[in-house]
């Protein structure tokens, strides 16, 4: 499918899914002046929730493409929805699918449009946010395209992972932060350092947006199904987001506040890591110490532990 027929249908999509969309869950976002009103960029978001390609492009007011497994067109549920959205199907069989992936994206960008992809890859479904791969850095270099980092809150409560059925009337937020420009790297678009780098910093931004615990793993599905923990810790994240008061049962109480926690997990030594943390409280032990990386928009207290 040519990434003009993808999406072709999104303005009427949004007209339609919108309304209900706005019913059903009571979606909030935050820093939409931070997307580029035209021009190329790429949204880089967290993904918890088979519903944040639909949310995603319903708050935005200019078409934004993605790529999506081909295995959605085989599905009569998804064959028109997801397209008429903005999916590209992407046949993920053969070695070359990351590459096929990354072209039709670079087509996208090259017409001066919005492409989305999920760094981590696939879903995250202990809730945490996981290593970037950087195929997005790639194909910022690539295409000279700023990267919009996104940070999405309380939709994996709405559809957790594995469910079948969406739960109606919760909170989604959405948080978009400024743009990161690539252009200082163009002359070293082949340096894996240098990839490494612009992908840390994106994952580092989207942290910061979506207040998720941070893991130097890439993400994999688990055998087990995730469970009460991780939608205690969304449900907390989202009450720091919207600044609501936040309930937990525990041992000791009955209700207690908490904060997210920063895990920064090292795999090559088996006592804490000693890092530097900035008066800005991020720290900079990964391959992104050398950028500086914007203020926090959320309260975090840092925990070292070993892998």
């Amino acid at each position: 499918m040519d990434h003009r027929d993808a999406g072709k249908m999104q303005v009427a999509a949004r007209l339609l899914l919108t309304p209900p969309f706005r019913y059903l869950w009571n979606v909030t976002t935050e820093g939409l002046e931070n997307v580029p009103t035209n021009g190329a960029a790429i949204i880089a978001p967290n993904h918890i929730s088979v519903l944040d390609s639909f949310f995603v492009p319903l708050c935005l007011g200019r078409r934004m493409t993605y790529v999506g497994k081909a295995e959605y067109m085989d599905d009569w549920k998804t064959k028109y929805l997801f397209p008429a959205i903005g999916m590209i199907p992407i046949d993920r069989s053969g070695g070359d699918a990351a590459q096929r992936a990354l072209d039709a994206a670079a087509r996208v960008l090259t017409s001066g449009e919005l492409f989305g992809i999920y760094p981590e890859g696939t879903r995250a479904r202990d809730g945490h946010l996981h290593k970037g791969h950087t195929g997005i850095a790639r194909l910022a270099l690539n295409t000279n395209s700023p990267i919009v980092p996104v940070g999405i809150v309380g939709s994996d409560l709405v559809q957790p992972a594995d469910a079948r059925l969406p739960k109606f009337f919760r909170r989604v937020h959405l948080r978009f932060g400024k743009p990161i420009s690539v252009e200082r790297y163009l002359d070293r678009a082949n340096d894996r350092l240098v990839l490494r780098q612009i992908t840390d910093e994106v994952m580092y931004e989207i942290r910061n947006l979506s207040g998720q615990q941070y893991v130097n793993t890439y993400a994999t599905k688990p055998v087990a199904e995730v469970g009460t923990q991780a939608e205690v810790e969304s449900s907390e994240r989202l009450a720091e987001v919207v600044d609501l008061p936040v309930r937990r049962k525990t041992k000791e109480s009955a209700t207690a506040t908490h904060r997210p926690t920063v895990v920064v997990a090292s795999a090559a030594s088996a006592r804490p890591v000693t890092i530097m943390v900035e008066a800005d409280g991020v720290d900079r032990r990964s391959s992104a110490a050398a950028i500086k990386t914007r203020k926090l928009d959320l309260p975090f207290e840092l925990e070292l532990s070993s892998a």
